[in-house]
């Protein structure tokens, strides 16, 4: 097997490469996670579906990933597994393909269920990798990495819209050619992973874990209010990602096609404000981000079910560039509460956020269904308020600075 070695101060910078490799592999992965909702107009009038069921959809997926990640993250914590990366994106890839050939509703299930799996390898040890990879430029790292699954998602519905929908669901199969280029790259990071590990057991002296002097009490309620902005950002989200091209081609008759540019341009803002949200995060401080993030995108949200198809799509591009800017923040933030169990609040934060996906995804279908896709989005514009208890998070960098 190919080795490479790593010099000990080579661990100390921020190694862009690494960054740029697993941003890429996070990039595929998620382009290939986005083929399913991107698709729903298309599997809704294949099987008949009703809002309820597409939701349910939605939901199996992301609750299997929501499940598994915390648990993922913390065996990784223990038992680091460069090459797990690769049996994530294989999942990934059987998934998909078993969805080009789903013939009933509860084949689709378990082929959703697949890749809900896939997702669940991969979050929590990549996110390691770009931590690693950072230098301690942890926001910027955090962004990069969370650049190519934003621009992973918002890819995946421009093809599938020219790709499959045209086509047909066997179509679906065409995109197991781009995780083999997922799994090449992973087994890229394999190799860099093992060597950097074994450089890091050789001088542990060489290493320390930050610390803080919050109390376990503090750092508890700190951790449940950073759930409860994940849970007002991912509810808000699963309603644009599983809803937007209905609500779209409800309100504004336009075709399935037209609907998915306007998804791809809020997936687009959505990548951009991801890479802004990490470096001002380092440099400013996190708990502003956040702040700015998920409260500062209220009046836009409250706007748009209301205004014309133009102003739509003009106010999902800022509310994308505006709320996506949080994630990174959070993701940091949080393993500054909980030093040295990265993998751990990965795994929890991407799988609660997969969860809030899912769940405000079925929940969202079932009231669809009850009332209208335009009363979704005017209830789901009053989530963002939520972010008012940001207040409540003590300031982490001001407590280091001081020490």
């Amino acid at each position: 097997m190919e080795t490479v070695k790593v010099q000990p101060e080579v661990i100390k910078k921020t190694i862009y490469s690494i960054l740029f490799i697993i941003s890429f592999s996070h990039l595929i992965n998620d382009l290939l996670q986005a083929v399913v909702p991107s698709i729903y107009p298309l599997i809704k009038d294949n099987f008949g579906l009703s809002f309820t069921q597409i939701g349910i959809i939605t939901f199996t997926y992301q609750i299997v990933a929501s499940i598994l990640q915390p648990f993922v993250g913390m065996y990784t914590d223990k038992n680091s597994k460069p090459y797990s990366l690769i049996i994530g994106m294989c999942f990934t890839m059987v998934g998909l393909f078993l969805v080009s050939i789903a013939t009933n509703f509860t084949f689709l299930l378990m082929s959703v269920s697949l890749i809900g799996i896939g997702s669940s390898i991969f979050h929590p040890e990549s996110s390691r990798v770009a931590h690693l990879a950072s230098g301690g430029k942890k926001g910027l790292a955090q962004s990069i990495f969370q650049l190519g699954g934003n621009a992973g998602s918002a890819i995946g519905p421009l093809l599938a819209a020219f790709i499959i929908i045209p086509h047909g669901q066997s179509y679906v199969a065409w995109f197991c050619i781009i995780a083999l280029v997922g799994i090449f790259a992973l087994y890229k990071i394999g190799i860099w992973y093992t060597a950097h590990l074994s450089e890091r057991n050789a001088n542990k002296s060489a290493y320390k874990i930050e610390t803080h002097h919050l109390s376990k009490n503090k750092v508890v309620v700190s951790l449940v209010v950073l759930l409860i902005l994940i849970f007002s950002k991912f509810f808000y989200m699963s309603s644009i990602t599983s809803y937007y091209t209905f609500f779209l081609i409800d309100k504004f008759h336009i075709s399935i096609q037209q609907s998915q540019v306007y998804l791809f341009l809020f997936s687009g803002a959505v990548a951009a404000g991801t890479l802004i949200g990490g470096p001002i995060g380092d440099r400013y401080g996190r708990k502003y981000v956040i702040w700015v993030s998920i409260l500062g995108v209220a009046p836009f949200t409250l706007m748009l079910p209301y205004v014309s198809l133009f102003w739509v799509g003009t106010l999902s591009v800022i509310i994308g560039l505006i709320l996506s800017s949080a994630f990174s923040a959070i993701l940091v933030y949080a393993t500054e509460l909980l030093p040295g169990k990265v993998g751990l609040v990965a795994g929890l934060f991407f799988g609660f956020a997969f969860g809030m996906g899912g769940l405000g995804s079925a929940v969202l279908g079932k009231i669809a269904d009850a009332t209208s896709i335009e009363y979704v989005f005017k209830i789901c514009a009053f989530l963002p308020l939520i972010g008012v208890i940001t207040g409540f998070l003590p300031n982490i960098e001001g407590k280091k600075k001081s020490d």
